[in-house]
C-alpha cells in the first residue's frame, strides 16, 4: 500500500509518499512541504494548496491519503487554516476516488513513538530512524505527514479487522433480532388459532346433543 501522508496548514503543508512492506517495514518515497505566502486571500492559497497536491498525486499515486485531524487550539485563526486546508486535502483525494484517512496527533505519535504524548523533536527522531533516511526531514511539517503515512499503514490492518468483526457482529445480532421476531409471530399466530379450535369443538358438541 502506498499512503500519501498530510499535514494540512495554509502557511505550510506537509505532504510525505511512503510504501508500506511485509510485516512494519516502511519505505519514504518522496516528501515535501508547500508553503503558500500570508499575504494572498485564503482562496488564493487554497487554490495553490490543491494544484500542489494535484501535482504529487499524479507524480506519486498514492492508494489512500491520510490527513491529520484538526483539534482546537487556542489560536482560532490557526485552527481555521488548518481545517480549511484539510478539507481541501479531503476534496482532492476524493474527486480522485482515493479513501481518505483522519488520524488524531496522539495517535500519529503513539504509533511512531509508542507515546500518544511524544513533542515534534521526537516523532521526527523516530521517523527518520524507522525510515532509514539520511537526514531529518525539516521543516516539523514534513517529519509530521511521513509519521502520518506510517501511522496509517500500521493502523490500517487493525481498522480493517475491526470494522470485519464489527460487520459480522451486526450481521448476527440482525439474524438473531429475525429470529425473534419469526418465533414471536409463531407464537401469536399459534395463540390466535387455539380459541377458534376450541369455538368449532363447542358448536360440534352441542349440535350433536
Amino acid at each position: 500500500m502506498r499512503v500519501l501522508g498530510v499535514d494540512p496548514g495554509l502557511t505550510r503543508c506537509g505532504l510525505g509518499v511512503v510504501d508500506g512492506g511485509s510485516g512494519r517495514a516502511v519505505h519514504c518515497v518522496a516528501v515535501d512541504v508547500v508553503r503558500t505566502p500570508a499575504d494572498l486571500d485564503v482562496a488564493s492559497r487554497l487554490l495553490r494548496l490543491a494544484d500542489a497536491l494535484e501535482e504529487f498525486c499524479d507524480r506519486h499515486r498514492p492508494d489512500v491519503v491520510a490527513v491529520e485531524r484538526v483539534f482546537t487550539q487556542h489560536n482560532v485563526r490557526t485552527v481555521m487554516g488548518t481545517a480549511q486546508a484539510g478539507g481541501v486535502v479531503a476534496l482532492g483525494a476524493a474527486r480522485r476516488g482515493l479513501p481518505v484517512a483522519f488520524h488524531t496527533p496522539s495517535e500519529v505519535k503513539a504509533a511512531v513513538t509508542g507515546s500518544g504524548r511524544a513533542d515534534k523533536t521526537q516523532v521526527a527522531v523516530m521517523v527518520t530512524r524507522l525510515l532509514r533516511l539520511a537526514e531529518t526531514p525539516r521543516p516539523a511539517d514534513a517529519a509530521d505527514a511521513l509519521a502520518l503515512a506510517i501511522c496509517h499503514l500500521w493502523r490500517a490492518p487493525m481498522r480493517d479487522r475491526l470494522a470485519e468483526a464489527e460487520a459480522t457482529a451486526a450481521a448476527l445480532a440482525r439474524n438473531h433480532r429475525a429470529r425473534l421476531a419469526s418465533a414471536r409471530r409463531a407464537r401469536t399466530a399459534g395463540g390466535t388459532r387455539a380459541p377458534v379450535r376450541g369455538a368449532r369443538r363447542s358448536v360440534e358438541g352441542g349440535a350433536s346433543g
